[in-house]
């Protein structure tokens, strides 16, 4: 078709100019089709044979792009698209990015997403980490968007993992790892390499009505007989990243260590040494102490913090950044470590091996003598370990016992760090933390991969001192920035919910034990109530309760304090290998101190950024924990499974309406008694008095109690275990009387609700 006669400018009289079309496509994404251009331009003939002339040339000139219909400017949005919400604002509003982006079209786009309209049919409200498809908005001039979810998308289905199993009519099945799934039936020629007792990833391929539903073998990951194939159960089921793409490790590989020219300082002649477990292979932090020869501050300490410059090695937007920003974290599991950062950073080039040179950030924080923080200062350094030792080594030492290592070591650097650390105590004790004790327990492997033994270490002091002096350095990180006015990620712990003290309340009321109503609690209430059970039968199950109480603690740009430390700014610092939120810190410092290279100073137009990272990050540290907790369980059961029809001392540690969960004295291994499982009567959760009471009896058992305990039936695989009761229920002065009346004035309320829902 030839082109149609041009007026003036070459198109017809009433043709808008190429910007006037191309500036009426960038401000109006939803209506930009080239009908309801030429309306809005009210083009008719041959203006609008010539406007599609212009949208061709606007097209083909990379200044329009075509979606369907639809026209839009390079890089924008389209109306509806699927999205991926992964963190908050400052006022707790959801932000999301595209769940699909190609890089090519520019930096990925930030997307705020407004409130359901009023009046609309109700929704799910979506929540970090869901898919959504997202009616998009208008773009502002930050370049962000709003957008409306139109509805919550189902979570992408993962492939199944399970284990390969030959039944004895000679097919095979898979045994899902999952407890909620259900088994697959095999063909042999979807096995692909398959055998019999591998660990497989499947997708169901057909389903039925009748008969197991069948599936195809993705994935052989591993024979269940290798000695990490549980902790890779967990890997897979969790998504957690566990193989480092080429590129990373070619970063990795070509990093080099830096000099010590300004402004980094050579403190290779301070005697910094560290102290970590005895199988640690990563040495990030380092620690001295010493008197303060200040006469001006009498009875005063120094201590001095160094930890690993990971920030010189892995910058901005590089591909280790990228990786460790997924990864958010290092995950560790019994038989192995999925690191944050490949082996040549974390365990060579940022480990702070002794005797060997090595860069480092470091603060130095000078104490009065009753423990108050006088003042600190940051330094990039170059620093020599003196020596490396163990918990067990170090106290060892202290106590008067020092090996060939410590000894040498033992006046100049220990006593005097031990000392620092007595000063430490009296500002903690002045401060008040929240001082629960949780006991944690440690699965010792044999070479096989199996459990040998399951202990829970002693607490030190030296883990308390070494905690107490990377608190103080959190602490001294978290204020320079705030000062500096620079954006950085808070390691924030809010109070617990009122909803939550009033739930502790009424249950510390059955034991007698006031809890002051209205005044926002402190940790020393908490304190206070924990010492009054110390020693006595109810401290586990008062330390278990107060636990629940807790928030969760998480990453933000926005500060509220941290609770449970009792303190008004707080921010990872210590642990740049193995959490992403430390060298976020650490990039801060650098830019705000000015101490070289690597650092990243945040703009306030990027703050919701930060605060998407803060999002994601938090989240890899809930599926760290998961995943962590899930392999011990599955570890646990595997060693129990020959155990059955065995009996145990254990304690109550959970409840809910179905039943009651139970923790092995001495293993640690959790298990599920149902409701049914625990005697004659008919058992209900009592939520304020955290017990399982019997209708008739009045008696039942309370979260804590000692029980003993039969086992039932083990799932390996999944990690699950079932127990019989075999202790009988204890009289919890609940009178049928009492109980029928509180049941009455249930049934009522429930009633009430029905009746106003109908109204």
């Amino acid at each position: 078709m030839s082109k149609p006669p041009r007026g003036g400018g070459g198109r017809p009289r009433g043709t808008p100019s190429r910007e006037a079309i191309a500036a009426f496509i960038r401000d109006n994404p939803q209506k930009a089709t080239k009908r309801d251009i030429a309306r809005a331009f009210g083009l008719k003939g041959d203006a609008r044979l010539a406007l599609k002339h212009v949208l061709s040339e606007l097209e083909e000139e990379g200044l329009v792009e075509k979606r369907g219909k639809r026209l839009a400017a390079p890089g924008t949005l389209p109306p509806v698209m699927v999205l991926e919400i992964t963190g908050r604002d400052a006022d707790g509003g959801l932000i999301a990015r595209p769940a699909e982006w190609d890089e090519e079209r520019g930096a990925l786009p930030l997307v705020t997403i407004a409130a359901p309209k009023k009046g609309r049919a109700r929704i799910v409200l979506p929540g970090v980490g869901d898919r959504v498809l997202t009616r998009i908005g208008e773009q502002a001039d930050d370049g962000s968007y709003q957008g409306r979810v139109i509805k919550r998308l189902e979570r992408k289905k993962a492939a199944i993992l399970g284990v390969v199993r030959r039944t004895d009519k000679g097919g095979y099945r898979i045994e899902p790892t999952e407890r909620k799934q259900n088994e697959l039936e095999i063909d042999k020629a979807d096995l692909g390499d398959a055998r019999p007792g591998d660990l497989v990833e499947v997708s169901e391929t057909r389903s039925g009505r009748h008969g197991l539903a069948k599936g195809k073998v993705l994935e052989v990951i591993g024979s269940l007989k290798s000695e990490k194939a549980v902790s890779m159960i967990a890997i897979h089921a969790h998504g957690i990243p566990h193989i480092f793409p080429a590129e990373v490790l070619a970063e990795a590989e070509a990093a080099k260590r830096p000099g010590i020219e300004p402004p980094r300082e050579d403190w290779r002649d301070v005697p910094l040494i560290t102290i970590d477990p005895a199988t640690a292979k990563d040495h990030d932090d380092a620690v001295h102490g010493m008197p303060d020869d200040d006469p001006s501050n009498p009875g005063g300490h120094i201590v001095t913090v160094a930890i690993a410059d990971v920030a010189h090695f892995v910058r901005p937007g590089s591909a280790l950044d990228r990786e460790a920003q997924k990864r958010g974290n290092s995950v560790y599991f019994p038989d192995r470590v999925v690191p944050m950062l490949p082996e040549r950073i974390s365990n060579d080039l940022c480990s702070l091996r002794e005797k060997e040179d090595r860069p480092a950030m470091a603060v130095r924080m000078v104490f009065d003598a009753s423990g108050h923080k006088k003042s600190h200062s940051f330094h990039r350094i170059m620093m020599r370990s003196h020596a490396k030792l163990s918990y067990e080594q170090a106290q060892q030492a202290i106590d008067g016992s020092p090996d060939a290592i410590a000894k040498p070591v033992l006046d100049t650097i220990l006593k005097p760090l031990w000392a620092a650390y007595a000063c430490l105590l009296k500002g903690r004790r002045n401060r008040e933390p929240l001082e629960l004790d949780i006991p944690e327990r440690k699965i010792l492997l044999a070479e096989d991969g199996t459990v040998d033994k399951v202990v829970v270490p002693p607490r030190l002091d030296a883990h308390k001192l070494i905690e107490e002096c990377m608190i103080q350095a959190n602490v001294a990180a978290a204020e320079t920035l705030e000062k500096k006015k620079q954006a950085l990620v808070f390691r924030i712990h809010d109070a617990p919910a009122l909803a939550k003290q009033e739930a502790l309340r009424e249950f510390l009321k059955t034991l007698d034990i006031p809890l002051a109503r209205g005044a926002q609690l402190r940790p020393s209430a908490f304190n206070a109530i924990l010492s009054r059970v110390e020693d006595t039968d109810h401290s586990p199950l008062v330390h278990g309760v107060v636990l629940r109480s807790q928030s969760q603690a998480e990453y933000s740009p926005d500060n509220i304090g941290h609770f449970g430390l009792n303190l008004k700014r707080y921010a990872h610092f210590t642990s740049p290998i193995r959490r992403y939120a430390d060298l976020i810190v650490h990039r801060a410092l650098i830019g705000a101190l000015g101490l070289g290279d690597g650092g990243d100073e945040l703009p306030e137009m990027e703050i919701d950024r930060l605060r998407e990272i803060a999002g994601l990050i938090s989240s890899a540290e809930r599926r760290a924990v998961s995943a962590e907790r899930d392999t011990v369980d599955r570890l646990i059961a595997e060693h129990l499974a020959d155990r059955v029809g065995d009996t145990f001392d254990a304690r109550v540690s959970g409840m809910a309406g179905a039943g009651l969960f139970v923790t092995l004295d001495g293993l640690g291994a959790d298990g599920f008694i149902p409701a049914s499982k625990l005697g004659e009567d008919y058992y209900r959760h009592d939520e304020a008095l955290h017990a399982m009471v019997g209708e008739r009896s009045g008696a039942g058992y309370r979260l804590g109690d000692p029980v003993e305990v039969r086992l039932a039936e083990v799932q390996a695989m999944a990690g699950a275990i079932r127990f019989d009761m075999e202790s009988e229920p204890r009289d919890l002065g609940m009178s049928m009387t009492s109980r029928h009346k509180g049941r009455g004035k249930q049934m009522a309320r429930k009633a009430g609700n029905r009746g106003r829902r109908r109204r």
